[in-house]
């Protein structure tokens, strides 16, 4: 059975995952309520572990050293109990490959060299060139979904991160082109490196 994280490690968590964000979507990554999640925010701002700051229009919560540091305290003491068998580190493996071919994905995304300039901005004039890596994207997608399968098996926190990613994508197919990389989005990119955080935090592994 799915082992359920508790609230307090799902919204510490979801803090790391996220960087710098509002409660809201503090509150969505960590699949919780939003009230819910503003009652343990105000919890770890006590203890020292997340703090606010607002600056022009933007507030939002972020993680502090300390409580990075706890963060990982809780994850390493629930893979001993959900995880004896380490089924997690065997997906890491599986996905470390995977994330390589992301990358190359999302730069080809980004960057289209030509003779003048090897490092010249993708204009996405070439729709050959844009649908092989829209091609590589969906194969990728595909092969995260067996991964993504088998991290929910062990810890239900890891529910949803293809369902993400193949929403951004097919948001990318119907020509919104942003929903590949935009850090500002919930783009594939952005599914993505949440995805490799959420293992390597998970393994108490660098990346």
């Amino acid at each position: 059975m799915t082992y359920k994280s508790a609230p307090e490690l799902l919204v510490l968590h979801a803090v790391r995952l996220v960087g710098f964000a509002d409660s809201g979507a503090v509150a969505e990554r960590a699949g919780t309520s939003h009230p819910e999640a503003l009652r343990v925010l105000s919890e770890l701002e006590r203890e020292g572990w997340v703090q606010h700051a607002a600056f022009a229009d933007l507030d939002g919560w972020s993680l502090t050293e300390s409580g990075k540091a706890e963060n990982e305290r809780h994850l390493a003491a629930e893979r001993v109990v959900a995880d004896p068998t380490g089924a997690v580190a065997a997906v890491y493996r599986h996905f470390l490959p995977l994330n390589a071919r992301l990358l190359r994905a999302v730069t080809d995304w980004q960057i289209k060299a030509t003779e003048a300039d090897k490092f010249a901005p993708n204009d996405h004039a070439d729709l050959v060139w844009d649908g092989r890596v829209l091609d590589e994207l969906t194969a990728l997608g595909r092969e995260l979904t067996p991964l993504n399968k088998h991290l929910f098996e062990v810890l239900s926190r890891f529910d949803g991160y293809t369902s993400r990613f193949d929403l951004a994508l097919g948001k990318a197919k119907d020509g919104q082109r942003d929903w590949i990389e935009k850090s500002n989005l919930d783009s594939c990119h952005t599914v993505w490196f949440q995805l490799h955080e959420d293992l390597v935090a998970t393994l108490g592994v660098d990346r």
